[in-house]
C-alpha cells in the first residue's frame, strides 16, 4: 500500500507539472486563447482579436523563427489553444505540434496567401528546402489577407464578438494598404533599384520594383560560396550599389565584410520575422516604416 501510495503521488505530481506547462501565461481558462507561430502573425492576430483573447507567441523575442524547437511547454500551448495561427512548412515543430497535439481550429497561412515560388537553388547551389517563399509578410497586402482570415476563424470560435473581430481586420487592413501605398510613391523615383540583403528573405519587395541580390539563401544558415561573392562584388561594381544590408536577427558578419571589402556602406534591413531587445517598443509598421527609410536612403530615391 506504501508503495502504491507513493507511486501515486509522483504520478499525480507529473501529470499536475505537465498541465502547469499547458496553460497560458498570465491568462485564465475562460477566454479565447490563441497560439502563433512567430511575430508577424502575433502582430495580425493581436490587432483582430483585440480585447477578446489572449494570444500568446510560440518564438521568444529575438529568436530566429527557422530554428524554432518547441518545448513541453509550447507544444502544450498548442494543444490548449482555440487557435492556432501558423504557417506550414515554416517551422517543422510548429507543424508537428498542430498536427499532433491542436484540439482548437487552426489558420494556416499558406492556404490564405499565394505565395512565390522558392528559387530552384540557395547561394552555395543548395536546394530550397521549401518550394515557396514563406517571407510573404512583407507585402502589406498579403499580410491583410491574413487578418481577414483570422477574424473569420475568431468569429467561428467566439460569435459572440464577430462584428469586433470584423471591424478590428478593417482597421488593420486600412493600416496595411496605406503602408503599401507609402511604399510604392517611395521606391517610384530612384537611381538605383538593385539591393543587395544578407538572405533571401526579401523577394516580396520586388512588387515596388526592387530586385534582390542575396548573399545567403532562402535560409539563413545558408553558405555562400567564392563565387556567390565574387557576383555579387561584380554586381556592387556595376550597379553603383552603395550600401550591403544585413539583418536582425542574423550575424551581420557576412554582410559586414562585403561591405568592407567593398569599400561600402552596412546598414540594416529587417524582415520582420520577430522583435528583438533593440525593437522590443516597435511593432510590424513602425519597422516596416524603418525599412522604407533605409531603401530610400541606399538606393538616392527622391
Amino acid at each position: 500500500m506504501r508503495l502504491f501510495f507513493a507511486t501515486s503521488t509522483v504520478l499525480a505530481v507529473a501529470a499536475s507539472s505537465l498541465s502547469g506547462c499547458a496553460a497560458f501565461d498570465g491568462g485564465g481558462s475562460d477566454g479565447i486563447q490563441v497560439a502563433t507561430a512567430f511575430y508577424p502573425l502575433q502582430y495580425v492576430t493581436e490587432r483582430v482579436a483585440g480585447d477578446h483573447a489572449e494570444v500568446t507567441n510560440l518564438t521568444a523575442p529575438g529568436q530566429e523563427p527557422h530554428d524554432l524547437e518547441l518545448t513541453v511547454k509550447d507544444t502544450g500551448l498548442v494543444a490548449e489553444a482555440d487557435l492556432v495561427v501558423y504557417e506550414k512548412g515554416l517551422q517543422p515543430s510548429v507543424d508537428d505540434a498542430v498536427e499532433q497535439n491542436a484540439t482548437g481550429s487552426t489558420v494556416d497561412v499558406t492556404d490564405v496567401v499565394d505565395l512565390r515560388a522558392a528559387p530552384d537553388s540557395d547561394p552555395g547551389g543548395e536546394e530550397s528546402s521549401l518550394d515557396y517563399d514563406p517571407h510573404f509578410w512583407l507585402d502589406p497586402v498579403l499580410l491583410a489577407q491574413v487578418g481577414d482570415a483570422v477574424a473569420d476563424r475568431l468569429a467561428d470560435v467566439d460569435p459572440d464578438h464577430a462584428d469586433d473581430y470584423a471591424a478590428n481586420a478593417a482597421a488593420l487592413r486600412d493600416d496595411l494598404e496605406a503602408l503599401d501605398r507609402d511604399f510604392t510613391a517611395g521606391l517610384r523615383d530612384c537611381a538605383r533599384d538593385t539591393i543587395v540583403v544578407s538572405h533571401d528573405a526579401f523577394e516580396y519587395l520586388s512588387k515596388y520594383g526592387l530586385h534582390v541580390a542575396a548573399i545567403a539563401g532562402l535560409s539563413p544558415d545558408a553558405e555562400p560560396t567564392p563565387a556567390d561573392i565574387g557576383r555579387l562584388q561584380d554586381l556592387i561594381d556595376q550597379e553603383g550599389i552603395t550600401t550591403v544590408f544585413g539583418e536582425a536577427l542574423v550575424s551581420p558578419e557576412l554582410s559586414q565584410t562585403l561591405a568592407r571589402d567593398m569599400g561600402i556602406t552596412d546598414a540594416v534591413l529587417d524582415p520582420v520575422e520577430g522583435l528583438t531587445p533593440d525593437t522590443a517598443d516597435e511593432d510590424y509598421l513602425s519597422l516596416m516604416h524603418r525599412n522604407l527609410d533605409a531603401l530610400r536612403k541606399a538606393d538616392g530615391c527622391r
